[in-house]
């Protein structure tokens, strides 16, 4: 099985009225970060036979936005597993309900959501300073759990994406206008 561990996308700043912080939505560069992020998964040909998020507005609206442009169209499952305050035992148990499943994407929140991630790739066991991942917003990364611990086999910031992206459009959009015209 793989999972795919996507911290939301950007939402702007964090209200200190938590019930207000719980609404609060993506924003302009959440959106594209989620566009990012759905090319990406999209040039690999990533399909997911899952998509779970944390029940927090912003988590939703990535998990539906890069689900949409990957082709999920099946109902994203919910589940406080994947909340900012959930534990690691509640995150585990849920990684476990998800056997039989073969790609997986799973949304959530900072600080918990690295914390999760090295367990993971540790053998569950999350010992502070052992792993320290940095997931930025809308960061994606890819473990794979055929075997205890799981594989980390990459980590991608939307940064690099959009890097990548824009140094891609420029270059092809070179070669096309030096490109001689064929006559037909």
């Amino acid at each position: 099985m793989n999972i795919y561990i996507l911290r939301h996308a950007s939402a702007g700043t964090r209200r200190a009225n938590p019930i207000t912080d719980a609404k609060r939505p993506i924003d302009k560069e959440g959106k594209l970060q989620c566009m990012l992020i759905g090319s990406y998964l999209n040039a690999l040909k990533i399909h997911f036979d899952l998509v779970a998020s944390s029940p927090l507005k912003r988590a939703l609206q990535t998990a539906s936005l890069v689900g949409t442009e990957v082709g999920f169209d099946s109902q994203i499952q919910v589940t406080p597993a994947l909340a900012p305050d959930a534990t690691l035992a509640a995150f585990l148990a849920f990684i476990n309900e998800l056997q039989g499943n073969e790609n997986v994407l799973l949304v959530g929140h900072n600080p918990n959501l690295p914390q999760f991630l090295g367990s993971l790739i540790m053998n569950g066991s999350a010992v502070p300073g052992r792993a320290a991942i940095r997931l930025r917003k809308g960061a994606l990364a890819r473990i794979d759990l055929t075997r205890r611990p799981g594989m980390l086999h990459w980590l991608v910031d939307p940064r690099i994406l959009q890097g990548v992206y824009g140094n891609a459009t420029k270059t092809v959009r070179r070669r096309a206008l030096k490109a001689p015209l064929k006559k037909i």
